[in-house]
Parts: C-alpha cells; structure tokens; sequence
C-alpha cells in the first residue's frame, strides 16, 4: 500500500499545483506539457492526467484516517 500512497500523493500534488498556477496566472501546465494546448483545450494524455489526479485525491480521502493515524489500514490496531 505504501506505493500506491506514494504514488496518489505526487499525482494529487501534481494536481494542486497545476490549480495553483491556473487560479494565479490562468496558466494550465499540464495542457502546456502534452502538446502545448490553450488554456481549457483536453486532449487524451491530458485527460488521463486529470483522471488520475482526481482518482488519486479520492483515493487518498478514503485513506485519510489510516494515513492520518499512521496505520495501514482504517481500524487497525497500532
């Protein structure tokens, strides 16, 4: 579990900051990266990133009381 963690937190932080530099310079970086697309264009690589990321953050919010907690799994004894 501690790789697909791993794996979710970089995709959500990926994610965060490509929010970050749309609310502040209206730049969408991940359009930029794969072909270089006008800010709101898609294309498939982009919308497997903004899939992933999504799925990651959900992911991640079911897991946040065992990563929160420091368990592997919700309910787990320390």
């Amino acid at each position: 579990m501690k790789k697909l963690d791993t794996l979710a937190l970089v995709l959500t932080a990926v994610g965060g900051l490509n929010w970050g530099l749309v609310g502040l310079f209206r730049f969408d970086l991940v359009a930029a990266i794969f072909g270089g697309m006008e800010f709101g264009e898609t294309n498939l690589a982009s919308r497997v990133v903004y899939t992933l990321v999504g799925a990651s953050a959900a992911y991640l919010l079911g897991r946040t009381p065992a990563l929160a907690g420091g368990r592997d799994r919700v309910g787990s004894a320390a």
